[in-house]
């Protein structure tokens, strides 16, 4: 009997889409939404703006299926990285007056994740946040700022003063050293 890794499944999932197979894309959208929902929001901190990027990340994961590469790196990875990256865009599209301020309704509407989920998270985030810890704090604050938070490398190399090429040589140096020690 032979066990696929989480990576595995994703990774089969995604080679699955590239031929169009949409059981797979429904398997793929049950399996990472709430992730990939939780980034959108955080980058953009407005639900109902978070829920149409989470669509357009799935219609990306869709049409540019064929182009992932299993290579050794997470699929989520890969994953993360379009969700921020239209986060990203479409926060810098806002008009500059725009408000992030919450409607009451949207609020109410929602109250979030259950109780499973939200030990999930807790559990995973305790995780990231011990692996964080090992990192030294200057480079910990940049991979929350940029992967968190959707700062772009120039804006952390303003922030921090360091040259742009530096910042991504550390981002890039932290995310393995974080991707091994989630890995243990």
């Amino acid at each position: 009997m032979t066990t696929t890794t989480p990576q595995e499944e994703i990774e089969d999932m995604l080679a699955r889409i590239a031929m169009g197979d949409r059981k797979a894309f429904s398997a793929l959208y049950q399996r990472t939404s709430a992730k990939l929902f939780g980034i959108c929001l955080r980058v953009l901190a407005d639900r109902a703006e978070a829920e149409e990027a989470l669509q357009e990340v799935f219609l990306r994961i869709w049409n540019k299926a064929g182009m992932y590469r299993a290579n050794g790196y997470s699929p989520m990875t890969w994953l993360i990285t379009i969700a921020r990256n239209i986060s990203v865009d479409r926060r810098r599209r806002r008009p500059a007056a725009a408000s992030d301020g919450l409607d009451v309704a949207e609020i109410l509407a929602d109250p979030g994740p259950g109780p499973e989920a939200q030990t999930i998270a807790r559990d995973d985030g305790d995780r990231l946040q011990m692996c964080l810890s090992e990192l030294p704090p200057d480079r910990a604050m940049m991979v929350q700022r940029a992967y968190l938070d959707g700062d772009t490398y120039a804006d952390l190399a303003d922030l921090t003063g360091v040259k742009l090429n530096t910042v991504r040589t550390w981002l890039r140096r932290s995310l393995l050293q974080l991707r091994e020690c989630l890995s243990r």
